[in-house]
């Protein structure tokens, strides 16, 4: 997408500094992703101790185990 921006001098090159990008798109789509990404992050501590998760891992374990014995099973049987 191209667009007009009016971003300050001083701004864009201290984005440069920051990204090491030579390029003044390079540089602020590079500060922009990492905005968004530490965006994304805060939102999820955020939900630390809201979502509640019923999950037995050893009853997967289990299962998993289960299952890969009967996989070793057809293959010796395969043989």
């Amino acid at each position: 997408m191209c667009a007009t921006l009016n971003i300050p001098d001083d701004l864009v090159s201290e984005v440069q500094k920051a990204t090491g990008q030579k390029s003044k798109t390079k540089a602020i789509t590079t500060a922009m992703k990492e905005f968004v990404r530490q965006k994304k992050i805060k939102q999820l501590i955020a939900l630390r101790g809201k979502v509640q998760i019923d999950y037995d891992w050893k009853k997967e374990e289990e299962l998993e185990m289960k299952a890969q014995k009967e996989r070793e099973k057809l293959l010796e049987r395969k043989r």
